[in-house]
């Protein structure tokens, strides 16, 4: 039977050199980096390097960069952090209303403690307006996060743009760049963003690694206490493994992110068109212009069938895809993202998300769309609101 991997989005499969570079550090090399002997010292130059090439793989000095344990965890103390480090200035908060739940979730936390929190609209591609940003920032505003690229619709925010709107009034500016990150080229400094949250595992690297870019000259408040890990910032043991697999898995997919793109956005091409070709009664949800979208991104919604029934067809069929996020697949709840961008909620609940890999073929794309073409005709076929022309 065929097993083809389609949810690249939700997470990657370590890379060999990644594998490769990490496994002394779980054994010969284990020691504590923060230990005051060899063992400790063999650590520290490793997590050191590592965070000085990821510096460099964004535009970033490494004095900048902070280990976390995932871009959960980033997106939490970049919020959190700079909300408690600023309460005196003002508790309001502007995001988008298509955030990770990671920023959604934590705002929605920081409204029960006082805050108030705008969440801007976007357009039918899923695009926030830098006017509309302009407009909602107050005198107490403290802080805008808006993501970089949506990891439903693949939809990439103009963030330079945003950033500058939010700088105009004097606001500190974040983002969420972990679905971004190895498949976009971005300097920082040229942003012009304050802070930023990355995610190993979404670009071959290893699970349970992130890390927070912060601007310098920025304080923020911690968020994980016990400890002077991390230049006093972030208590708990450094993941040195973790941290080594991270910068070797960006610095591959930084050295070769033109051909990548090249390559994963030909086989999502082959994938859309073919779809939009033999599948009627569909929506292509997120940015219709393949420079404004991530490369590796299909989004579609079907109408008059299930979701989750055509992810079941196509998995006994040997293909793995998702009906969205893969931190809120649990949810029973038609996608935030595709309601907020026109979506209807009967059409929103037929949603699938297929996020393409470097390992993936030609032979892949066809054959998936094979089997989705001949699943959505099947379940249709049951669909008493399906009346086929």
């Amino acid at each position: 039977m065929k097993n083809i991997y389609l949810d690249y989005a939700a997470t990657t499969p370590l890379s060999e050199k990644a594998f490769e570079a990490m496994k002394p550090y779980f054994s010969d090399m284990f020691g504590n980096a923060n230990s005051q002997h060899s063992f400790g010292r063999d650590g520290a130059k490793a997590v050191s390097e590592a965070r000085q090439t990821i510096a460099q793989c964004i535009g970033a000095k490494a004095s900048e960069i902070y280990f976390t344990s995932c871009g959960t965890e980033a997106d939490n103390w970049a919020v959190k952090g700079v909300c408690a480090q600023l309460k005196d200035k003002g508790r309001h908060v502007v995001t988008s209303v298509i955030e990770h739940p990671a920023i959604y979730t934590t705002c929605k936390q920081l409204e029960k403690f006082g805050y108030e929190v705008t969440y801007l609209p976007v357009n039918e591609e899923g695009f926030v307006s830098p006017s509309d940003l302009d407009k909602a920032i107050r005198e107490d505003t403290v802080l805008v996060s808006i993501m970089f690229a949506n990891n439903e619709i693949g939809t990439i925010q103009p963030i330079r743009e945003l950033c500058e709107v939010a700088h105009n009034h004097g606001v500190l500016f974040h983002t969420d760049a972990v679905q971004a990150t190895g498949a976009i080229k971005y300097d920082v400094k040229e942003l012009g963003v304050d802070l930023l949250s990355m995610s190993a595992h979404k670009f071959y690297g290893p699970k349970g690694m992130g890390a927070l870019y912060v601007r310098n000259g920025m304080r923020i408040e911690k968020l994980l206490t016990g400890g002077e890990q991390e230049r006093a910032h972030r208590g708990g043991t450094t993941n040195t493994a973790g941290a080594v697999g991270m910068a070797t898995a960006l610095k591959d997919a930084v050295d070769h992110i033109d051909e990548n793109a090249k390559y994963v956005g030909g086989l999502r091409d082959r994938f859309v068109n073919q779809v939009l070709d033999k599948i009627d009664e569909i929506y292509y949800n997120g940015a219709k212009d393949s420079s404004k979208r991530l490369y590796n991104n299909a989004n579609f919604s079907f109408r008059y069938i299930e979701g989750e029934s055509i992810l079941f067809s196509l998995d006994l069929a040997g293909i793995c895809a998702s009906s969205g996020s893969a931190c809120s697949s649990g949810s029973l709840e038609p996608s935030r993202t595709l309601l907020s961008i026109g979506v209807p909620i009967g059409t929103a609940h037929g949603s699938i998300r297929f996020t393409f890999g470097k390992d993936n073929t030609v032979e892949d794309v066809d054959y998936t769309v094979e089997q989705l073409v001949a699943t959505v005709e099947k379940l249709r076929a049951m669909s008493p609101l399906y009346k086929k022309k």
